[in-house]
């Protein structure tokens, strides 16, 4: 899923989503695939991409100094072992009983699960989603942010893979803030920086990332009111940081927070 986001440059940023451009800006859309055709770009002529972020720098050239707009590509992980097993025994049960378990004896989701054979699927549909595009003009993110949990990072890792040639590689970066919502459920629990590394040696880890999870417990979920402040921490961040440069994101909680729904069958 695409965004637009429009940020009000000042001491206390605020955020808004640009429509017009994404078939996703509709909330009550329906028939809208997990992978639409052009990631849900309404133009779809053949110059499509270059039109678009043609449209982008007119933005930005004519805004004033508070205001600056950035795209970002927003993608949910594929299918983990937590999202079978949901779907084996309901979200209800699911909620009030087998979340807070590591398992059944048959199906491992906790803690951090890997994702199932239809996940690895997904994030391979995602990456030939993206060569698609390249050929059609598309340019790739100048940065990249991931969850630290496994399904994230995987889902990310086989996204991108072989898109860039290895002297333009762009290290993604591992955010604590850009993580589901976390507590109770075993599935959201991270497991530990020196995994992270070991598993994932191309990716780039933030300063100060804890060694164990600091966030998950076992007796509290996170409220969602936290979870937006969490959001938009991280949009702080990317707006501070990288100032001209557009973002692909593996997390599913930063669209709910622009408002939109990433589409995705079978994925939470």
């Amino acid at each position: 899923m695409a965004h637009m986001v429009a940020l009000a440059l000042n001491t206390s940023f605020t955020y808004t989503t640009v429509p017009g451009f994404f078939l996703q800006d509709n909330l009550t859309a329906t028939g809208i695939p997990a992978i639409p055709p052009s990631f849900g770009l309404i133009d779809t002529a053949p110059d499509r991409w270059d039109k678009f972020f043609g449209q982008i720098e007119k933005l930005n050239k004519a805004a004033d100094k508070y205001t600056s707009y950035k795209v970002f590509f927003l993608s949910r992980h594929g299918q983990g072992f937590h999202n079978l097993a949901e779907s084996k025994y309901g979200t209800a049960a699911w909620d009030d009983y087998w979340s807070k378990l590591n398992g059944d004896g048959d199906i491992v989701w906790g803690p951090d699960p890997e994702l199932t054979d239809l996940g690895v699927t997904q994030a391979a549909a995602a990456h030939d989603a993206w060569k698609t595009e390249i050929k059609a003009g598309i340019p790739l993110p100048g940065r990249y942010y991931v969850s630290p949990l496994t399904r994230a990072l995987k889902t990310l890792e086989i996204t991108i893979q072989g898109l860039t040639p290895p002297a333009k590689l762009v290290r993604p970066v591992v955010l604590e803030d850009l993580r589901e919502t976390y507590g109770v459920h075993t599935c959201d629990k991270r497991r530990s920086k020196t995994y992270i590394q070991g598993r994932f040696p191309g990716f780039a880890i933030e300063r100060g990332f804890a060694e164990e999870d600091p966030l998950w417990d076992a007796d509290e979920r996170e409220e969602d009111a936290h979870i937006a402040g969490r959001a938009k921490a991280v949009l702080d961040l990317v707006f501070k940081e990288d100032a001209k440069e557009n973002c692909e994101y593996s997390s599913p909680f930063l669209q709910h927070y622009l408002g939109g729904d990433a589409n995705i069958d079978d994925v939470v």
